[in-house]
């Protein structure tokens, strides 16, 4: 078992964060294979909750996350809590957005890569 905890970017080949409109944000997960994709999903490791929570979101502000198996991917959106190029906005391209998600802990006890 490793000294450090297993995180999502330990996992993932691609992780990465992009508009999805001026108004929502989609995250990218991309993994080895579909069998990496099938052990996230079935250890309930990505949920709504823990996405609300990890980017200090109401749960119903997480729109969508999707399993795709068939390109061993996850896809999530949320809403974006200013909209692209709004005063305060930092992130206009939403680009910068998935370092809270590659720093995702995951429970290595029952994950076995």
């Amino acid at each position: 078992m490793p000294n450090s905890p297993l995180r999502l970017k330990d996992i993932a080949t691609v992780i990465r964060s992009k508009n999805a409109g001026p108004f929502q944000i989609t995250f990218d997960v991309f993994f080895k294979d579909a069998a990496t994709l099938r052990k996230v999903r079935d250890g309930g490791f990505i949920t709504t909750a823990r996405i609300a929570s990890l980017y200090g979101i109401k749960e119903e502000d997480v729109m969508e996350v999707t399993f795709f198996e068939p390109a061993s991917a996850l896809k999530i959106t949320v809403k974006r809590w200013k909209s692209s190029a709004s005063p305060g906005d930092t992130d206009v391209l939403g680009a910068q957005q998935h370092v809270p998600l590659m720093l995702l802990e995951l429970d290595s006890t029952d994950f076995f890569i």
